[in-house]
């Protein structure tokens, strides 16, 4: 009888220990992580050893279960605070996933992010309401203000920036949030004079 290809991959893995099978490089790790200076956390060999310590766990937990790669991505995100290429890899290769499909679902998810976020999280809303309002000025204002691109965060970690499809305050448009707080109402200018407040610590 012919054994089907997904029933002998099944075998193959449970014939492999889980333990000997999956293990997070340290050296690789805080390679990556130290990329980002900013972060002093990430300078701490005690702090890195226990995200790899707790890393290892849950991709052991979830070995080869495909279906939980939302749950494993929010577990290792709240982990670390972000999800780097590095991690992506691993995420795929415990769950048996190729690395493209990780990355995928982390792009599609404004959630996920794979750099750290900054002090004061900016979500600019690019839905219909807000876009016939302008929002698109207020965006292209703050890129250029902060030399800021969407999904990433300012050289100093003071802001990052998401551009969503809505946050739920049409009336308000076009309008923005910084660490969930909504401001509406908006134009390029009073944008950036809000931000410009964060910066100075007056909001």
């Amino acid at each position: 009888m012919r054994m089907c290809s997904h029933t002998r991959r099944e075998d193959n893995m449970s014939a492999i220990p889980k333990k000997e099978k999956y293990k997070i490089d340290q050296e690789q790790l805080v390679k990556e992580l130290r990329k980002f200076i900013d972060e002093e956390r990430f300078q701490d060999d005690e702090y890195i050893e226990r995200i790899k310590f707790r890393l290892n766990e849950i991709l052991k937990e979830n070995y080869g279960e495909q279906e939980n790669l939302i749950e494993v991505l929010h577990e290792v995100q709240g982990l670390i605070g972000f999800i780097p290429k590095y991690i992506q890899k691993e995420v795929a290769k415990g769950l048996d996933l190729a690395p493209g499909e990780v990355s995928s679902v982390i792009s599609f998810y404004a959630h996920f992010s794979e750099k750290p976020k900054g002090k004061y999280q900016i979500a600019i809303c690019k839905g219909t309401a807000c876009y016939v309002k302008g929002s698109v000025d207020i965006i292209d204002r703050i890129k250029k203000e902060y030399d800021l691109k969407a999904g990433e965060s300012t050289d100093d970690g003071l802001f990052s920036l998401e551009i969503v499809r809505c946050l739920g305050a049409c009336g308000l448009g076009p309008v923005m949030t910084v660490n969930g707080k909504a401001h509406g109402l908006l134009n390029a200018e009073k944008a950036v004079n809000i931000l410009q407040k964060y910066e100075n610590n007056e909001m």
